[in-house]
């Protein structure tokens, strides 16, 4: 199998799910991942033991029209690279998992006849994904509101792939810390105003200073300026620029704190947590809101829009849900309701059931 795409988390996680599940299957099975230098999957595939190979590609949509250009420019060597790691790879099935790689790889398998799927892990998909509707052999959704943009008798609806860690039971022998834990992340680059707003409601929380305790994701750029925001206010924080076993700290918590992207709505859904959703406006489609908001009509999360953010108001927030367990648990079984647990193992079975069928597949 050969799956493509990544480039951040939200992309990239889904698809180390799936990887995690195939190769759990047998050992002879082989796995490659196709990605670019300048992606998630550059830092941490290395990490995993798992094979990656890169191509040069990038975003169109949303860019300027300078470098919409520069990217269109690239997709031509992107597609000769794929076709290249393609012969030389021999997949029997190529997954795109969406991302700026996942096009070229796809599109090259289809044109040389390899079985070819993706996995669609937003409400709203993003133009990669609607394009690649029209080649791919089946298409893997999150949400069933996203079917209206794909060719219904190749489509079905799975559930976001989750990490294997995701799943497990916390460890017995792990003693819960007796405070109210908060885990906070921006996604895995930080997100700089989730930092400053956090930051900010400390002022607020200081007189439970002695119930809370944090673990914060903060990213490069604002690690130190996030350390001294707990340090200063005298509250207890595990603040790094980034968690590689992000199931241990959701293990932890008793409430997230972070953005709505796809993977982040998967594992909060499997694992049953309570959240506070900050929506990134800027996200492409407003896709962020539309996966919050599925969560907020179920009461599974709390949702403030970016734009009325501010220390106070999360403070207040977190104080209410710190002050009432029940609402907490409400939450958390809400969550639960909504989750997919076995995602990644449907879609596995699919793609084998593909690869073992060569039958051609009717186009729709």
């Amino acid at each position: 199998m050969i799956i493509a795409g990544g480039g951040t988390g939200g992309h990239l996680f889904p698809g180390i799910a799936i990887a995690e599940e195939f190769l759990g299957r047998n050992p002879a099975y082989r796995i490659l991942f196709i990605g670019t230098e300048r992606g998630l999957e550059k830092k941490i595939m290395g990490r995993l033991g798992l094979p990656l190979r890169t191509i040069q590609v990038e975003g169109i949509k949303g860019q300027r029209l300078f470098r919409s250009a520069v990217a269109v420019a690239k997709i031509p060597g992107g597609l000769i690279a794929s076709f290249r790691i393609l012969r030389e790879f021999r997949p029997d099935i190529v997954v795109g998992v969406g991302g700026y790689a996942s096009g070229p790889a796809v599109l090259a398998a289809s044109l040389m006849g390899v079985k070819t799927a993706i996995a669609e892990q937003n409400a709203f998909p993003g133009l990669t994904n609607r394009i690649l509707g029209y080649f791919a052999d089946r298409i893997f959704l999150t949400f069933p509101v996203s079917q209206r943009w794909f060719p219904k008798r190749r489509t079905l609806v799975t559930g976001n792939p989750i990490r294997a860690a995701f799943l497990a039971e916390k460890p017995q022998e792990e003693k819960k810390d007796p405070r109210f834990t908060i885990l906070v992340f921006g996604g895995s680059q930080g997100a700089r105003t989730i930092n400053r707003m956090v930051g900010e409601a400390l002022d607020g929380l200081q007189h439970a200073k002695d119930r809370l305790r944090f673990i914060h994701q903060a990213g490069e750029k604002d690690l130190e300026t996030v350390t001294a925001a707990y340090r200063e206010r005298g509250l207890t924080a595990d603040v790094s620029p980034f968690i590689m076993d992000m199931a241990a700290a959701y293990h932890k918590a008793d409430l997230l704190i972070c953005r709505a992207g796809a993977t982040s709505i998967a594992e909060i859904t499997a694992g049953g947590k309570a959240s506070i959703l900050i929506p990134f406006p800027f996200a492409v489609n407003d896709h962020q809101a539309r996966n919050a908001e599925i969560l907020s009509r179920a009461g599974a999360a709390e949702v403030i829009a970016e734009r009325d953010l501010n220390g106070p108001g999360l403070a207040r927030v977190i104080e209410q849900l710190h002050r009432n367990p029940g609402a907490v648990r409400k939450m958390e079984a809400a969550a639960a309701a909504l989750g997919k647990r076995q995602a990644a193992r449907d879609i596995v079975d699919i793609c084998l059931t593909l690869v073992r069928d060569r039958r051609p597949t009717g186009r729709s």
